[in-house]
């Protein structure tokens, strides 16, 4: 990720934002209480609690570094400049899956705030990537590990960009 420009919308930008705030406050404190009071248990060779404190904070503080690293190469998806003629980042877009007959609904992000619970694809997904500019009445077909999909665009509308 060296480099590499962290694309996101505004709801990604605010959740990065206020993730890295409770990390570096609340668990940073947690995290500092808990090694205080391992450390009182005496000998730390041989003290388990101590070690999963240490682990914690190190895996904390790589997290934060993460996360202050994607704010670093971050750039923001301006909704005013979203195309709503083909599928970009940014978009939500209504496609029927052929085989099936079903309607599914995907927004497009970047790699940093995809969330497939959400229906928020990644543009560097097998369907995000193949969705990407095509207009309303492609058919597209996309690569997966079970075959081959074909989608059909119904709709393309601007994303929910903040939330």
């Amino acid at each position: 990720m060296v480099g590499k420009e962290v694309l996101l919308t505004l709801r990604g930008l605010k959740k990065i934002e206020e993730e890295l705030e409770f990390l570096k406050t609340t668990k940073r404190r947690e995290v500092a209480e808990r090694i205080k009071q391992a450390i009182s248990f005496g000998d730390i060779s041989e003290n388990s609690e101590y070690d999963e404190a240490k682990n914690e904070q190190a895996q904390l503080e790589e997290r934060i570094m993460k996360l202050e690293g994607m704010l670093k190469k971050a750039k923001i998806i301006d909704e005013s400049e979203i195309d709503v003629d083909k599928v970009s980042i940014g978009t939500t877009v209504k496609v029927k899956d052929i085989e099936f007959d079903e309607i599914l609904e995907y927004t497009i992000v970047g790699s940093a705030e995809a969330d497939p619970y959400e229906l928020r694809i990644s543009n560097e997904s097998p369907v995000g990537s193949a969705l990407l500019g095509k207009k309303v009445g492609d058919i597209i077909d996309v690569q997966v590990p079970d075959g081959v999909m074909q989608y059909e665009i119904l709709n393309i509308e601007k994303g929910i960009m903040e939330g």
